[in-house]
């Protein structure tokens, strides 16, 4: 009987083995996909996008193997502080639109935010699945979403900013377009895979624009990530951020992204006053102490991205929903709230949004001061506090 059992258990891990060794050279062929052809520009080398510089984005967060890293993100067996099971969310019923210059935003979690202004409804990288991931393996969904699938009004433009699960949900993007039809605006590459699910968009390069309105026009334009829907498609298709430019101020929404070299928030800017910036702040610590990646900027980044754009008004998005790095839930707006103080800003400026309540942000009816610069090593002279050094 053990002799028999011993026999199934060689014969099935020797199947193990030659099924890994077919798939090291099927799979990756299989998986790749040519979301994109055109021209080689500076950020496209004919195969594949790449960020302007030198690019941190592939290097591992802890800066030890990627087969390490990924065997401590699937189990958690990195010390990482716990997250609760589930947060209680107050769900509210948007107006079905917000006339003139009022703005009505509410963040419905992770990077999906509506934003109501103009009679129009925009909503940037719609998630209401459960999980961020390939056939509903992958991070769960800890918050709810702030608004009800059903209790979202029509939607007029929708904004993705790339192709990670956590951003391009074909789940969603779908019954939105089957409901809807909204006007899809994505950057190169991105057009396929939603065209794929039966999804019409506009791909665009950065620096391209589309009208989306009578007073609207939405920008593609730089930021500082990557992109990969099966890990061998690295970088097929483009990462980007987006300016809805607007009477009263225009709207700008990071995605995703991490520092880079810095300039591309006044490349945003360029295009004019901003009234409202949707800025990332989670997914930034994979070890204790750690402040950025190179895919993600930290707390302390954002509130640099923020000075730099001059906006009037920003919001805190990417944290909390979906457990994707190590800190604890409730670090990133902690932190960002300590670094906007020793930055000297006012702290209705740039401050955490409740998930489901919506906001009111005026209009900018006169030119925005300069924010003071900050010294890097007096910021971190400010933040070397023991509450800073208690956020895990």
């Amino acid at each position: 009987m053990i002799r028999r059992a011993l026999r199934i258990l060689f014969w099935s891990l020797l199947w193990l083995v030659a099924l890994a060794g077919l798939a090291v050279t099927i799979v990756p062929r299989f998986l790749d996909r040519i979301y994109h052809d055109g021209p080689a520009t500076g950020h496209f080398d004919g195969a594949r996008f790449l960020n302007p510089g030198i690019d941190d984005t592939r290097h591992v967060p802890t800066g030890g193997s990627r087969a390490g890293f990924l065997w401590k993100q699937a189990t958690g067996d990195d010390d990482r502080p716990e997250w609760p099971a589930s947060v209680p969310v107050r769900p509210s019923k948007p107006a079905p639109r917000v006339e003139g210059d009022q703005m009505v935003v509410t963040w419905i979690g992770h990077a999906t935010v509506l934003v109501q202004t103009h009679g129009l409804n925009i909503l940037t990288d719609p998630v209401w699945s459960d999980t961020a991931g390939p056939f509903g393996i992958g991070p769960r969904r800890v918050t709810a979403p702030g608004v009800a699938f059903d209790d979202l009004p029509k939607i007029d433009v929708v904004l993705v900013s790339h192709n990670h699960y956590d951003h391009l949900d074909l789940a969603t993007l779908k019954r939105l377009w089957d409901r809807d039809r909204p006007r899809i605006v994505t950057s190169l590459g991105n057009g396929a895979i939603l065209n794929g699910a039966g999804i019409d968009s506009t791909a665009l390069d950065w620096g391209g624009s589309v009208p989306v309105g009578p007073q609207a026009r939405v920008h593609v334009t730089r930021n500082h990530h990557w992109t990969s829907r099966w890990f061998v498609d690295r970088n097929r298709a483009l990462w980007s951020s987006f300016v809805v430019a607007l009477p009263g101020g225009n709207l700008f929404f990071a995605g995703d992204t991490g520092f880079g070299d810095g300039r591309w928030p006044a490349e945003a800017a360029a295009l004019g006053p901003i009234r409202l910036a949707l800025i990332p702040i989670g997914a930034f610590r994979f070890e204790p102490g750690q402040m950025r990646t190179g895919s993600h900027i930290g707390p302390v980044e954002a509130v640099e991205v923020f000075r730099r754009l001059g906006a009037a008004r920003a919001i805190p998005i990417h944290w909390g929903t979906f457990r994707l790095s190590y800190e604890a839930r409730d670090t990133p707006p902690r932190l960002m709230a300590a670094a906007r103080d020793c930055a000297g800003m006012a702290p209705d400026r740039f401050a955490a949004a409740q998930v489901g309540q919506p906001v009111s942000v005026p209009p900018i009816d006169a030119p925005l001061p300069p924010s003071p610069a900050t010294d890097a090593a007096a910021m971190a002279r400010c933040l070397d506090t023991p509450a800073v050094r208690a956020l895990r």
